[in-house]
């Protein structure tokens, strides 16, 4: 397997993929005035719609987070009736179609997700249909490898991030993070790393597609995004607690500022304006 022909094609693709991924990995603040090109574009090409219509952003997006929140609201047909829905981490919807809604038309997964996926026959990473577009960001730099796997087996595109979006993602969350660490504590900015597992800490897929939704869209809708003493941490497993890798308490001080101060938000270009976000609790 290793010394096939079709083995080798993977590993030059692969080695190219990850020489461009690392090559692009740098601070760029207009990376969100181009998320129209780089995500939409390949989307809508897909299905066939006008050149014209590719350009500009989707009228309204609804984020769908995977809080067990959810249960306790029936958003389902005002989670439906947006241009599209975007999914995190391929939560089902099935038996929770009241609460979250059926219609799916972006996944948007991290690399754990797709390197999962690449185990199973034909890469099957499916779960709303063969023809839903998948978007991830990249986790670990190996997970290429999953990546030109299974791209060759989707009808539908499967999408990376640019990782000049995904370097500016982190740097905002840090930004959110170190503010409230120092607010609360009141200790050192050097102290930090060791309070958040600092090699480790990340944002959560979440975040990442809100501000993809926030580039792509005219109009934002964010659903199960929080917490509860009374409500599962996801609505549809059995976690019970947060991962210590992301700090959701910072995230939330930026969707805070989404909807009520999106000028406060740093490392963003000028030239980029955000659209009105809403936030349904």
């Amino acid at each position: 397997m290793l010394r096939s022909p079709e083995f080798y094609r993977y590993w030059l693709d692969f080695r190219r993929l990850l020489h461009l991924w690392a090559r692009n990995r740098r601070y760029y603040p207009d990376i969100m005035n181009e998320l129209v090109e780089l995500v939409k574009k390949p989307i809508e090409k897909q299905k066939g719609t006008s050149s014209n219509s590719n350009s500009r952003r989707y009228a309204s997006c609804a984020v769908v987070g995977n809080s067990g929140i959810l249960l306790q609201k029936e958003y389902g047909k005002l989670i439906d009736s947006n241009e599209i829905v975007i999914r995190l981490n391929n939560a089902r919807t099935a038996k929770f179609e009241k609460n979250v809604g059926a219609k799916t038309d972006l996944s948007f997964v991290n690399s754990n997700i797709v390197h999962l996926c690449a185990r199973r026959q034909g890469c099957f990473c499916h779960p709303y249909g063969p023809e839903v577009p998948i978007a991830m960001y990249i986790c670990q730099p190996a997970h290429f490898l999953d990546y030109t796997l299974c791209n060759s087996s989707h009808k539908s595109p499967l999408i990376v991030t640019d990782p000049r979006f995904d370097l500016l993602c982190t740097r905002i969350v840090k930004y959110y993070s170190l503010r409230r660490f120092a607010a609360e504590t009141g200790k050192s900015l050097d102290e930090w790393g060791s309070a958040h597992d600092g090699s480790m800490f990340h944002y959560s897929s979440g975040l990442q597609a809100v501000m993809l939704a926030a580039g792509i869209c005219d109009r934002v809708h964010v659903f199960g995004f929080g917490k509860s003493s009374s409500a599962k941490h996801h609505y549809h497993t059995n976690q019970k607690a947060e991962l210590k890798l992301h700090d959701y308490g910072a995230e939330y001080d930026l969707y805070h500022d989404l909807v009520h101060n999106p000028k406060a938000i740093p490392f963003i270009s000028d030239k980029f304006k955000f659209p009105p976000v809403t936030i349904h609790y």
